[in-house]
């Protein structure tokens, strides 16, 4: 799809990331944005794919493709002190070597893991993104670390800073495949508030240090219900919420049924039947008789030739025919 430079895919690519340009100039062009639209074009049209990209760097990832990567920064920190809780031995072994995380996990964030991980996890773990917000990216980051530094043998051939980093590089294949992935993401204990507990905490860090944010990011949502959530919140309350209209949700489908007509309105001389006119006809269907039972041990013969005799003794019987009315 983006081989050719003639093709309709990087042409589409490429309008994408420069209306992104236009419509968000205080953050401009950013290159981790590119693998990110190269996989909803896979998926939807370009305009769509456009909107998409907008709402994932608004209100998934916001501030993620400012100036600075301020957001990353902070939440290289936050996944760092989460690794305490999940991982200890690879706690350890990141802050013995001074492996600062936005060596790892730059990649893994900006681009939502669309390069590092097969194919068919990409596609469980965005499907879990859209669902659940950045704490699927998190938890997913987490897996990684603890698969290749969780434990002391696995640290063996990890003497520095950077045998750690092409550790992290080159993770098995094993570990990275669907089934695998999505049973360990599933069963990590790091929920929401865990999340935005940390960083709050390194938020405070930040400022002690550095002081304010340049580039502050607006409010994180987390998943498709606190965005609709949001939504909601923005229309007029003009009936109650039990009493809700969801019919003029975005991206809710309208079914239209049509009642019969009425006696009165039926034109003269037509007839109207509610069944399909299948009287007085004959449908035939024709089958053959169920296969014999399958030999067992008390009987006479190999299977072979059990097999082949209970064969042509079926093609040979007449069908019969089944009349339905």
């Amino acid at each position: 799809m983006f081989l050719s430079r003639e093709g309709n895919g990087q042409k589409d690519l490429y309008n994408i990331l420069k209306a992104y340009t236009v419509y968000k100039r205080e953050e401009g062009y950013c290159q981790a944005q590119g693998p990110v639209a190269a996989v909803l074009l896979m998926h939807m049209p370009a305009e769509d794919a456009f909107w998409c990209l907008v709402q994932i760097c608004e209100l998934y990832v916001p501030g993620y493709y400012s100036q600075g990567l301020e957001a990353v920064q902070l939440d290289g920190q936050v996944l760092f002190s989460l690794l305490r809780k999940v991982s200890t031995v690879a706690y350890k072994h990141l802050k013995k070597h001074q492996v600062d995380p936005l060596l790892y996990m730059t990649e893994w964030f900006m681009c939502l893991f669309s390069r590092t991980l097969p194919w068919a996890t990409v596609l469980r773990v965005w499907d879990m993104f859209f669902s659940e917000g950045v704490k699927v990216i998190f938890r997913v980051a987490l897996v990684l670390l603890k698969i290749s530094l969780g434990s002391s043998e696995k640290l063996k051939d990890c003497q520095g800073l950077v045998e750690t980093l092409e550790k992290l590089r080159n993770i098995p294949p094993m570990f990275l495949q669907e089934s695998f992935m999505i049973h360990q993401i599933s069963e990590l204990q790091i929920s929401q508030s865990d999340i935005e507990r940390e960083c709050r905490r390194q938020l405070k860090k930040w400022r002690k240090k550095r002081g304010e944010l340049r580039n502050p990011p607006g409010k994180r949502y987390y998943g498709a219900r606190d965005v609709h959530g949001r939504w909601r919140a923005g229309q007029p309350a003009s009936r109650p919420a039990e009493e809700e209209d969801l019919s003029t949700a975005p991206g809710t489908p309208t079914i239209l049924i049509s009642a019969p007509p009425s006696p009165d309105q039926r034109k003269e001389g037509e007839r109207w039947r509610s069944k399909p006119a299948a009287r007085s006809r004959t449908f035939y269907v024709q089958r053959r008789p169920n296969a014999p039972p399958v030999p067992t041990r008390g009987d006479t013969g190999t299977p072979d030739s059990m097999g082949e005799t209970q064969r042509k003794k079926r093609n040979s019987e007449p069908l019969i025919s089944d009349t339905y009315f």
